[in-house]
């Protein structure tokens, strides 16, 4: 049983970064203003208009050439925080420790390594940002929620305020989270196309003429109050509150009215029971960007100017540059100290005539020019804004706070569909294709949109022509299960509703092709055009800007399973108040260049095989599957269609390494066994699966060992791959929705299904129509595992 509102503090910190290597060493250069801007070096700037960048000492990390530089960083801040919580592998609960790390642009140093030395096989599994968490996973032996968070620059703020939200549901006593990148040619040549850098170190607040790209990581061990005293822990102070939203203006520039900041930073302050007169310190977001500096400035100035004559507000990116992905959890770091240590860390970079003009704008707002200063603190936060409008502000405390959560306890449902898929697009056309069994026979299959979907969803070219295939695909299903559960937004309900992007690969496809561009022609001639959509949660930024959707907005990354793991966030954002509805989606795209990757591994078929039997390897796929979700009293209120209620849920880790397609049967059957406990009913109580299985003999033969081993009947299995292929995290969304439209009764009674017992198969036809519980399961590679019940409504 969870406690909405019970206390998470902090245990261990790590960090590295252009300033240091471990926390300690960050934390004094920060506090003496110690710049790490210098030229790059591992990017070619020769031609470029800029040339500074704030690298980590090669001589300061670990070397390790299995994992990318993005997780090298992010093990060694872990291992650090680690460490420092007193954590040793058994130790503690395993099943009970998650991990939660947030990343910008992941692998993208394997992903130029790859098309420059010689397209190696050993590069392609380093590339996705799903590989950082179960890295992290494997070392600490973690074997509870593991996920990775994509929102570009917010996404490690986002990493900390999940964990919490899990210890609060909870599904765990202890997280680590935070975040990492590294430095790269995609985001510098991406930053120098969209003139975003400055010639000179960064000023934040100051001269505003742009941003200097720095790399490193951070990590945060969270844990539950009543654990950490339990193992006698040291604690550092509590996390109270966060506040998360989406702009719904530009998928690069801060709204600048400040909207969706100020939202984002109220929330965190009225949630977590303080008042504003309280906030002591801010570590601001401050790029040196001139829009996002002045979108901050007048939100700061807006809320605390007539009510806090004592606030502090710093960017330590002066220091240690703009590090992306990582940046959020690095400055978490530098607030949990600022706040145990009372020390302010300065802003740096003022000269004597900058000071003369702070001074006439800065109003009551200290914004620590140049040198730290003594403060006793209580209360401070952390300020992180990202491209597709992503927000997030989050609170640490030296006291328990007075938290005003509450807990929703109605049911939550399905109540609209979206589909975007290789056997057409739209809820009506999958119906009539599965009612007509029209199953796949192709071993490489993409879905495809045209000028009929977009006119149908009122999608303008002016719009359409800045997505890639990802982005287009996800508006698409999006807004049909917007319209298929008759949602409607304005400006007074428009943070009321919220989404959760799930993707295996996210835009690898188009990071591919914009390396491959900038190696050909020179860093110097990146796309300003393609760039925005590098970041995995450009996606689901579209889609807020498209519907003027402002709520909780998180792209979520985890290989296969993440389609089905947007769906346990989401219930759970819903159950703990965060939203009144949310979007659940599953997207991954097919191309060339994946075709290219996955037949390299060995995974795609050459030959249509079979799923659970005469495996050859799987059918290439892609798509977008939405649904949306909502409470019982949100429903009611728009006598929407219940397709069904959501009965429980559940995520876990098996580590088996990433990459490795070879997964866990224990994973899986904790999975199964956790979401029944949630849904408190028996193992007998289920009369279907709808499984993952894909044609691979070392994935399909888990469920075939697993189901034998948990059900004592004979268990018909459907699965979606049959109709649309492996379409990854689009199939793990899909097979919900399936199973949803099961249960409400618009697709066939008679089904065809595989009959599991005992490790055996045979196929067949099921009668659905009796069906009350039904299960779906996903996977994905490194030993994650999703299972979500769906309940049949009367």
């Amino acid at each position: 049983m969870g406690n909405i509102n019970a206390r998470c503090v902090v245990t261990g910190l790590g960090m590295v970064n252009a300033i240091g290597k471990n926390v300690d060493e960050c934390w004094e250069n920060a506090l003496k203003g110690t710049p790490g801007i210098d030229r790059v070096k591992s990017v070619n700037s020769d031609a470029c208009y800029a040339h500074l960048g704030a690298e980590v000492k090669d001589s300061d990390i670990e070397k390790n050439d299995k994992v990318d530089r993005v997780s090298v960083l992010c093990l060694q801040a872990s291992k650090e925080a680690l460490k420092d919580a007193g954590i040793t592998e058994g130790s503690i609960d395993a099943s009970r420790m998650g991990v939660i790390m947030g990343s910008c642009v992941g692998g993208v140093v394997s992903i130029e390594n790859y098309i420059e030395k010689g397209e190696k096989t050993e590069d392609i599994n380093k590339m996705s940002i799903a590989s950082i968490a179960n890295h992290v996973a494997d070392m600490a032996g973690a074997k509870g929620v593991v996920t990775n968070i994509g929102n570009a620059c917010a996404a490690s703020t986002m990493s900390v305020a999940y964990a919490c939200e899990l210890i609060r549901a909870g599904v765990g006593d202890v997280f680590i989270a935070g975040g990492a990148d590294a430095f790269a040619s995609v985001p510098f040549a991406g930053f120098t196309a969209l003139h975003a850098l400055s010639e000179n170190p960064c000023s934040p607040f100051n001269h505003s003429n742009g941003i200097t790209l720095g790399e490193g990581a951070g990590a945060i061990i969270v844990e539950s109050y009543e654990h950490a005293v339990k193992r006698g822990a040291h604690i550092y102070c509590d996390v109270l509150s966060a506040g998360i939203s989406s702009d719904a203006h530009h998928i690069t520039a801060p709204r600048p009215d400040g909207i969706g900041q100020m939202y984002a930073i109220r929330r965190a302050v009225e949630k977590s029971g303080i008042k504003y007169e309280e906030l002591d310190y801010v570590n601001a977001h401050g790029t040196g960007t001139a829009k996002n500096d002045e979108a901050e400035f007048l939100s700061l100035h807006t809320i605390f100017d007539d009510v806090n004559d004592h606030l502090s507000v710093s960017s330590t990116k002066a220091m240690v540059g703009h590090c992306l992905g990582a940046a959020g959890a690095i400055e978490a770091v530098y607030a949990i100290k600022a706040l145990t240590d009372n020390k302010v860390p300065p802003t740096i970079g003022y000269t004597a005539e900058d000071l003369e003009t702070l001074k006439e704008k800065a109003g009551k707002i200290d914004f620590m020019p140049n040198e730290m200063k003594e403060k006793e603190m209580n209360y401070v936060m952390s300020n992180s804004f990202a491209f597709g409008g992503s927000n997030a502000s989050i609170i640490f405390a030296k006291n328990e706070g007075n938290m005003g959560e509450k807990e929703n306890d109605e049911d939550i449902y399905v109540t609209g569909i979206g589909i975007v898929s290789p056997v057409g697009n739209g809820l009506e056309n999958y119906i009539a294709k599965v009612n007509g069994i029209v199953k796949n026979e192709e071993v490489n299959l993409v879905s495809e949109l045209g000028k009929e979907d977009f006119d149908k969803y009122d999608i303008k070219l002016a719009f359409y022509r800045k997505l890639d295939k990802l982005s287009t695909m996800q508006v698409v299903s999006g807004i049909e299960a917007i319209k298929d559960a008759g949602f409607e937004f304005n400006d007074e309900n428009a943070e009321d509703f919220g989404m959760i992007i799930g993707t295996g690969d996210g835009p690898i496809t188009t990071v591919y092709e914009f390396q491959e561009h900038i190696s050909k022609e020179g860093t110097q001639n990146g796309s300003a055009f393609n760039f925005p959509n590098t970041v995995y949660n450009a996606a689901g930024g579209y889609l807020s800007i498209k519907t003027g959707m402002r709520g909780y907005n998180v792209t979520i990354t985890n290989g296969n399973q993440s389609g089905l793991g947007s769906v346990c966030y989401a219930a759970n954002e819903i159950r703990q108040s965060r939203a009144k509805a949310m979007l659940a989606s599953g997207s991954d795209e097919n191309s060339d260049v994946m075709k290219k990757l996955y037949t390299q591994l060995g995974l795609v078929a050459d030959a249509k095989g079979g799923i659970y039997e005469n495996e050859k390897g799987i059918a290439l796929s892609d798509g977008s599957v939405t649904l949306a979700l909502e409470s019982a009293s949100n429903a009611a209120s728009h006598n929407a269609k219940k397709y069904a209620k959501i009965a429980g849920y559940a995520m876990t880790h098996e580590g088996v390494g990433y990459g490795n397609i070879k997964g866990s049967d224990a994973g899986l059957e904790n999975a199964v066994k956790e979401a029944l406990k949630a849904a408190d009913i028996d193992a007998d109580k289920i009369d279907a699966i709808f499984g993952f299985g894909n044609g691979l003999e070392e994935v399909d033969s888990i469920e075939k060992n697993v189901y034998g081993k948990l059900f004592d009947k004979e268990m018909p299995v459907i699965n979606v791959k049959d109709y649309v292929g492996e379409a990854r995290a689009a199939a793990a969304t899909l097979g919900a929705a399936h199973a949803a439209l099961t249960l409400s009764g618009d697709l066939s009674k008679e089904q065809d299904a595989y009959f599991m017992k005992d490790g055996n198969v045979r196929t067949g036809k099921v009668n659905t129509e009796g069906f009350e519980y039904v299960l779906v399961t996903s996977y994905a590679t490194g030993g994650s595992y999703s299972a979500v019940i769906l309940k049949k409504v009367n």
